[in-house]
């Protein structure tokens, strides 16, 4: 058999913890998805590039990828997806690295450290960091029952490599696993642990993703920016927040819908690109923005950042207010906000003001917002 080989990335997930709707594998981060990060790292090292990927986005995973990537439907679960990924694979393949596409900064040097250790005559090699916390086992009343030596333990990453043979056998059984090391422990074959990377973090929140802007490096590119809207209670007129109607409760005055988030998010974008402001781009100076929603500003500043070159990383926004309370309908709220910027990640807080001010005397309601954006050339616009 030739030394043929591949890699399976897996990137079916979905992307729920950061409130975005679209495969988190899509989520950008910097002037690329996770995926582009991930197929980009580990492509010098192998011979074929499989994506498992969301039957919902095949099509958009392909089209991102190009015809040098196999994109495959991706499973249920982990172990499911690598299995149809496995389907996929050249027959004359020797050696297969299995990856996450939420890993997405592992280095190339990584994935060649791994494969070098494959080819000096190991069956299964995974890359590892030290445990510098102290781990404690406890049952299911929350008491510990026994503390692990943190000498042996390792944090496990990806990629993964294995000869294919040995991991075909170890997915033959249909098993369950946490990753593919797991499956072919559990045949018996013994797996090593090389050290692994920072850099290879796994994202899966969006305070992952600003971590792992600290292994980008010093790029210019990026750019932030804050926004604050407040608008008055005013009986008569319905309640929009976070893009989302409240028919329940007082609406406030403005000249748009009012919305607070919307209209702090669209603030918070035009000053990190510095293409003006809410009241510039549609003030009470333009009467077809009366009455429009947030979700058709947020549409439009998103039209207006785009022309110029930018592009949305996530936004945060932090509603202030006694009411309405946004616990029950938060993820509602953060559908709609992300739904509106084209499936940008957003990430939606509440909080008071202890009676203080306009927003703690019931008076009204205010939003703060911030946003990352970066800059791209017109090549990848």
């Amino acid at each position: 058999m030739s030394g043929h080989v591949a890699a399976i990335i897996a990137a079916a997930g979905s992307g729920t913890r950061f409130g975005a709707q679209i495969p988190k594998a899509l989520i950008q981060l910097g002037d690329r998805t996770l995926i582009e990060h991930a197929v980009a790292a580990i492509s010098p090292t192998v011979d074929q590039v499989i994506v498992t990927a969301p039957a919902t986005h095949l099509n958009q995973f392909q089209a991102l990828l190009g015809s040098s990537v196999t994109v495959v439907v991706g499973g249920q679960t982990r172990s499911e997806s690598i299995r149809s990924g496995l389907a996929a694979v050249s027959s004359d393949t020797k050696y297969i690295l299995v990856h996450d596409a939420a890993r997405a900064l592992a280095s190339n040097d990584l994935a060649d450290r791994v494969l070098f250790a494959l080819k000096n005559g190991e069956v299964a090699v995974i890359p590892g960091l030290h445990q510098i916390d102290t781990i404690k086992s406890v049952d299911e009343k929350g008491y510990v029952k026994s503390t692990p030596v943190r000498a042996d333990l390792r944090n496990i990453q990806t990629p993964q490599g294995f000869e294919i043979s040995v991991l075909k056998k170890a997915h033959a059984t249909n098993g369950e696993g946490t990753d593919d090391a797991a499956l072919v422990e559990s045949i018996g074959y013994k797996v090593l642990v090389i050290s692994g990377e920072e850099r290879a973090i796994k994202i899966t929140t969006p305070e992952d993703l600003a971590t792992a802007y600290n292994f980008l490096g010093n790029n210019n590119k990026f750019l932030t920016g804050t926004g604050v809207d407040a608008h008055a209670f005013e009986v008569g007129r319905e309640l929009w927040l976070g893009c989302i109607n409240w028919p329940d409760e007082v609406g406030v005055a403005g000249h748009s819908d009012g919305d607070v988030a919307a209209h702090a998010i669209c603030d918070s974008l035009f000053a990190a690109t510095g293409l003006g402001d809410l009241g510039s781009n549609f003030g009470v100076d333009r009467p077809e923005y009366a009455g429009a929603s947030g979700a058709k500003l947020l549409a439009e500043t998103l039209t207006i950042i785009s022309e110029a070159g930018f592009k949305i990383s996530n936004v945060s926004v932090q509603v202030i207010g006694n009411r309405p309370k946004l616990a029950g309908r938060r993820k509602e709220a953060i559908a709609a906000l992300s739904a509106a910027l084209n499936g940008a990640p957003v990430s939606l807080l509440a909080t008071t003001t202890d009676g203080l001010g306009l927003t703690g005397e019931g008076k009204g309601i205010a939003a703060i917002a911030s946003a990352l954006v970066f800059k791209v050339s017109s090549n990848d616009r």
